[in-house]
């Protein structure tokens, strides 16, 4: 039987805050960060690096603190600001993960919570 092959994938997904309160953030950014690594079957160490972005009504902490809070320390990662667009859905956070999978980008699980499935339906779960 044929080894699986490892790739290089990208996987999206967001949330909506309720607040922009530091806790909440860290607890919404977990959250995310670890539905997203259960729904693809990933492991700390299948995870390159990940890229966060806030909509600008996010100030309260970074949502890397959360990451590296599940032990991604090790982990590149950045955050950013999303652009500043009117009538933009407020309070979300939104990450791209690089991870080495051996799934299809078809069999990828891209997860979008709360608020946030209204952003990719056709993706969301």
């Amino acid at each position: 039987m044929p080894v699986p092959v490892s790739s290089v994938r990208a996987i999206r997904g967001a949330i909506q805050l309720d607040i922009d309160e530091r806790e909440h953030v860290l607890s919404s950014t977990r959250e995310l960060v670890s539905s997203i690594l259960e729904a693809n079957a990933l492991t700390r160490d299948d995870v390159i690096s990940i890229l966060f972005t806030a909509t600008p009504d996010v100030h309260s902490e970074f949502p890397a603190v959360a990451a590296r809070e599940l032990g991604l320390g090790d982990v590149p990662l950045m955050c950013t600001q999303e652009l500043d667009i009117a009538g933009a859905m407020p309070l979300v956070i939104r990450l791209m993960a690089l991870v080495n999978t051996t799934l299809s980008r078809d069999q990828i699980t891209h997860v979008y919570l709360r608020g946030a499935v209204a952003l990719r339906r056709d993706l969301a779960q």
